[in-house]
């Protein structure tokens, strides 16, 4: 099934509804802020399968961008009610075939509405087998995605865990000299499976550097995006920075 074939089928089989009483009661949705940590609420009591009204949708919207991270706890979704429901926060994401990303398949150029990540090997081992340092996605297109949504099948005992970083504090962490000297700064993040499909036979990834320096040759398209970001809704500032990716500042010395 293609992406838009797929995308089309989630739409035509979301929740219908005529009257108000159909949407699923607000008052039994709770969101509550995980303690003692640097982002993340959970919501508990809301079942991503049922219609949600504009009012709830709204509130979501505001929890997300107040708390940056939501975790939705005891969902059972297929894969087109899982679009469903994430096209409440968003239109999803479509790469241009030009700019591949997790799963881009080499037939059609661009990946699967929901793309399965996994380490079963020739079962969605997009992403290998080991620790995958800590990022952002698309930061390598002209728009990138405003976020993305997780669904946890099957997870191990012990182990496997995902993190998530707070870089909104991490801005404010910083002392406001150097608040200063990068407010302005662009910051181009080279596309790494533009690199990885050059480099195959040689290392993939592990020979991606991590910085271009300009007598070194562009690969793929280069898009600069403001190092420090503001949120749309909240004003908030952030660093939009990976630990490990190609990348370079525009117009900056680059030693």
């Amino acid at each position: 099934m293609t992406s838009l074939t797929q995308l089309s089928q989630a739409i035509h089989d979301a929740p219908r509804w005529h009257q108000a009483e159909q949407f699923q009661n607000s008052n039994e949705i709770q969101i509550t802020p995980l303690a003692n940590e640097a982002l993340g609420a959970i919501v508990t009591g809301l079942d991503a399968r049922k219609a949600q009204s504009g009012a709830t949708i709204f509130r979501l919207k505001q929890a997300l961008a107040e708390h940056l991270i939501l975790i939705f706890k005891q969902q059972s979704l297929d894969d087109l009610q899982y679009l469903a429901f994430a096209s409440y926060f968003g239109s999803i994401f479509h790469p241009a075939k030009d700019n591949p990303v997790l799963a881009t398949q080499e037939e059609s150029g661009t990946p699967p509405d929901v793309v399965p990540v996994s380490n079963a090997v020739g079962q969605g081992d997009y992403t290998g087998h080991g620790e995958l340092a800590p990022h952002a996605d698309h930061q390598w297109t002209p728009q990138p995605s405003f976020g993305s949504l997780l669904y946890a099948i099957e997870i191990p005992e012990q182990g496997g865990k995902t993190s998530w970083i707070n870089t909104i504090k991490a801005h404010e962490a910083l002392d406001e000299e150097t608040k200063q000297h990068i407010e302005q700064l662009q910051l181009i993040t080279y596309n790494p499976f533009v690199r990885a499909q050059n480099n195959k036979g040689q290392g993939g990834y592990a020979k991606t550097p991590l910085y271009r320096f300009h007598d070194q040759p562009i690969v793929g398209h280069a898009y600069p995006h403001p190092l420090v970001r503001i949120h749309p809704e909240t004003g908030r500032k952030a660093l939009w920075l990976n630990t490990r990716s190609e990348v370079e500042i525009v117009n900056y010395d680059d030693q």
